[in-house]
């Protein structure tokens, strides 16, 4: 291949622009998160810069959500134990798509993850892509964004 391939809100940030990392088994797992985040939300991930909020972009939603510890009002969730099944996911996917992919848990960490309990889980740093510049994982300020 000499280029990249992939379906636009599922490809890794180093896959496009060499300036977030290098491609790698991460940039699987930042794939996986992805979709296992729109599974968990029921909801496509589109454009964050949309002025209706039922079409803002997933992560960067979920996210502020998470953080204060709000209720995430997802869809089909009849019980505590399929809410604590959808905080679980969301919070795994939250980790695999980070924005440096040495922040990204290894796969075979995924799976642990998602297999033990919710309680064991914090949350993560916000992403790169869904927050401003001046989170630690940010490149270098001098650097372009591709």
């Amino acid at each position: 291949m000499t280029g990249a391939r992939g379906t636009i809100g599922y490809i890794a940030p180093e896959v496009c622009c060499r300036e977030f990392g290098q491609v790698s088994h991460k940039s699987d797992v930042y794939s996986y998160g992805m979709m296992v985040l729109e599974m968990a939300g029921r909801r496509e991930n589109v454009d964050v810069g949309v002025s209706q909020t039922s079409e803002i972009y997933f992560p960067h939603w979920v996210y502020e959500r998470l953080e204060v510890d709000e209720e995430l009002g997802l869809q089909g969730i009849e019980n505590e134990e399929d809410n604590e099944c959808a905080r679980k996911m969301i919070i795994v996917s939250l980790w695999c798509i980070q924005t440096n992919p040495s922040s990204r848990p290894a796969m075979n960490r995924v799976l642990e993850m998602l297999e033990g309990a919710l309680d064991s889980l914090r949350i993560p740093p916000k992403p790169f892509l869904s927050s401003s510049r001046s989170q630690a994982q940010a490149p270098d300020s001098s650097a372009s964004l591709c």
